[in-house]
């Protein structure tokens, strides 16, 4: 299905039933971005619902002739995320261990191996969840969604350097989340 602009102006207009097409649409393009944000589906459909209808009353203030209705959906449903994390954030923040700049560096590099190759993205998003929730944010909207550390620590409200540390921290504790899983996996094959 492809959403045109008459769709577009006529969930403008608050026709239901083109509110209804751009919906299952905006659905099954979005929600895997709603799912990246929240370990359980049904915040996620909440948040979903929620961007949704900022998506449905912010199409009166844009060019529908010249949007690109995935491109500009997708920034508004972040935005949304975003603004749910922080609503709802807590303030206390709670940091594991401070890393020097050299152990930064480090965890920085790209390492690979046969086991993350071959994880799939459902899982990688799985991992997420065990890691805290700031820095498995910081590294969904800087590996996920492309933003840089700048844009990052103004939609979270932290320093461009706390952007890069919550990055760094999560790539680490990622890192060894895989290094346990393939641990358990050799243990398993030698057995």
């Amino acid at each position: 299905m492809h959403i045109t602009s008459e769709i577009l102006e006529a969930c403008a207009k608050n026709d239901r039933r083109a509110q209804k097409q751009l919906y299952e649409y905006t659905y099954r393009v979005l929600m895997g971005v709603c799912m990246r944000y929240y370990s359980n589906e049904e915040d996620a459909r909440f948040a979903f619902n929620n961007g949704f209808l900022k998506i449905i009353n912010g199409l009166a203030s844009v060019n529908l002739e010249e949007i690109n209705y995935a491109g500009w959906s997708k920034r508004v449903m972040v935005n949304v995320l975003i603004d749910e994390y922080r609503k709802n954030k807590n303030h206390q923040t709670f940091i594991f261990a401070k890393d020097t700049d050299r152990e930064l560096e480090l965890y920085a590099t790209n390492a690979s191996n046969a086991g993350e190759e071959s994880m799939n993205y459902q899982a990688i998003m799985q991992l997420l969840t065990t890691i805290p929730p700031i820095s498995a944010h910081v590294f969904t909207l800087y590996v996920i969604d492309g933003y840089n550390h700048k844009e990052i620590g103004d939609l979270l409200e932290i320093t461009e350097g706390t952007s890069k540390w919550h990055l760094s921290t999560a790539r680490k504790q990622l890192r060894d989340r895989l290094e346990e899983i393939e641990l358990l996996n050799e243990k398993r094959c030698a057995i």
